[in-house]
């Protein structure tokens, strides 16, 4: 009797292991071959997004080094206005068409440590190289006096100031405020300080815009008739100098850059004295932190738009945003401009238990920690005079 030959178990068990792994390794060979070949697509994608990138950005940072139009003959006259910073030239150049890119040109001038600009009249050409402009602007002198000065104090609100320009200038008042009223004309100034006006400005129970935000300075004019838009850009300029300079320390504070400008208002309104701005404004905070009303009356006064000499228990009754002894925490904007000691202390206040202080009918300023001491002040210098 005969029988097939068949295959042991164990002879099949092997033959079938090695097949289900002939199977595997060829299914991860195709995929090790896919993922390689996806690596290599992956890698030159992203050479070329550098190259492009790099490219890109080496001819965008190139036309801002380069001459505006290598082949002009022409010559455009600037004035470079005593104090002015370099962001205020680069903007100056730029948009006389004298440079490509005011950004650029300040990194230039920073890179370069070139900072020794001469104010002055100057005659440049757009054919000039930043280093040939630079140096032009390093070895100027100012070719004329200012016609005229005008010097805005702190603590002016835009009336004020209008009316000083009016005086100093022979700028209408009125028209003055017209512009600087005119809502179009304060989105254009937006656009231009996108830095520096926010939306906040537009509020709806905003009295004025710029209130606040034109600097108080003595500002240079080479020109017997200054236009309305070069005195309020001539200010707003150095605005921006001043705040851009604390722009590291408003960034950290609670606060964003129209609310900084307000409470610098407000410490501008009520204080005299270096050493009492740091304290009145440590007093505002100690207030807003214990969820206190700021209770200062120079909003008060503001909210009813005229000058008082003296409050009376009815108008502290007055509705409005801008009223601190109705509204919680800081006015809806600014009440006057500041100066530089104001801003200071608002960004960098004293520590002081202080919550309350009044001022004297000498202007000294006295605080207290509790409305009982507040209150014996009032007794011994405000009802006794």
């Amino acid at each position: 009797m005969t029988s097939d030959k068949k295959d042991s178990p164990i002879k099949n068990f092997f033959k079938t292991t090695y097949e289900k792994y002939k199977a595997i390794a060829k299914e991860r060979k195709k995929e090790i071959s896919k993922a390689r070949k996806f690596i290599i697509v992956m890698l030159i994608v992203f050479t070329l997004i550098v190259v492009i990138g790099g490219y890109s950005s080496y001819r965008y940072i190139k036309a801002g080094l380069s001459p505006v139009d290598p082949d002009s003959s022409e010559n455009i006259d600037i004035t470079i206005p005593l104090g002015s910073g370099t962001s205020e030239i680069a903007a100056i150049l730029e948009e006389n068409g004298l440079i490509q890119n005011s950004m650029i040109y300040r990194f230039y001038v920073k890179f370069n440590n070139s900072a020794q600009f001469q104010a002055g009249d100057y005659s440049l050409s757009p054919s000039m190289t930043l280093k040939e402009i630079t140096n032009e602007l390093e070895t100027g002198t100012v070719q004329e006096e200012p016609v005229f000065r005008v010097t805005v104090p702190e603590g002016n609100h835009v009336r004020e100031i209008a009316s000083i320009y009016q005086e100093e200038a022979n700028i209408d008042q009125e028209a003055f405020l017209e512009r600087v009223n005119d809502k179009e004309y304060v989105k254009s100034l937006m656009d231009r300080y996108p830095d520096l006006l926010s939306d906040q400005i537009l509020n709806e129970d905003i009295r004025m815009p710029l209130e606040g935000y034109l600097y108080p300075a003595t500002y240079q004019f080479y020109e017997e008739n200054p236009s309305i838009d070069t005195i309020v850009t001539k200010m707003l300029d150095k605005s921006r100098d001043v705040l851009m300079s604390y722009a590291d320390q408003i960034e950290e504070s609670q606060f964003n850059m129209h609310e900084v400008i307000t409470f610098a208002s407000l410490v501008e309104e009520e204080a005299r004295s270096e050493e009492d701005r740091a304290l009145i404004a440590s007093v505002f905070y100690n207030r807003m932190d214990q969820d206190m009303m700021l209770q200062t009356d120079p909003t008060v006064i503001y909210a009813h738009g005229e000058h008082m000499e003296r409050l009376n228990y009815a108008n502290y009754e007055i509705e409005s945003p801008y009223n601190t002894y109705q509204v919680m925490g800081l006015p809806v904007g600014p009440i006057a401009n500041f100066g530089e000691s104001s801003l200071q202390a608002t960004l960098n206040p004293e520590s002081s238990p202080y919550l309350f202080f009044l001022a004297d009918s000498e202007g000294n300023v006295h605080y207290a920690r509790t409305y009982e001491e507040h209150q014996q002040l009032e007794d011994k210098y405000i009802h006794n005079e």
